[in-house]
């Protein structure tokens, strides 16, 4: 006895699961080469650099000694702070690029 499944016989069915299941695995895929990407930002003309991977993880920080000020603290971490978000904007740039299906 077949089972009529809201209209999908047992070969479209299959079909249906094999189409998700590579979705999926493509998806997967796509994810992890994002999270392997270097994303790299300059700001202040490149006296700061900040290179960062799709995962989020701070890979490095160059800092060029002219900008280095004890007494302007604060203009060095609002560059770094720039840069690093700057990073991010470009991993979710490419995170809807690449995975319009996940709504980010």
């Amino acid at each position: 006895m077949g089972y009529n499944f809201g209209g999908f016989g047992g070969g479209n069915m299959q079909q249906l699961m094999r189409q998700a299941q590579k979705m999926q695995e493509d998806m997967k895929r796509t994810r992890e080469e994002i999270d392997s990407t270097e994303y790299s930002s300059q700001v202040g003309g490149g006296m700061v650099e900040i290179t960062m991977l799709g995962n989020r993880t701070i890979k490095s920080v160059k800092i060029k000694k002219e900008v280095v000020d004890p007494d302007d603290v604060e203009m060095l971490e609002d560059l770094i702070v720039s840069a690093c978000n700057d990073c991010l904007r470009k991993i979710q740039d490419d995170e809807r690029a690449k995975l319009p299906n996940l709504g980010m």
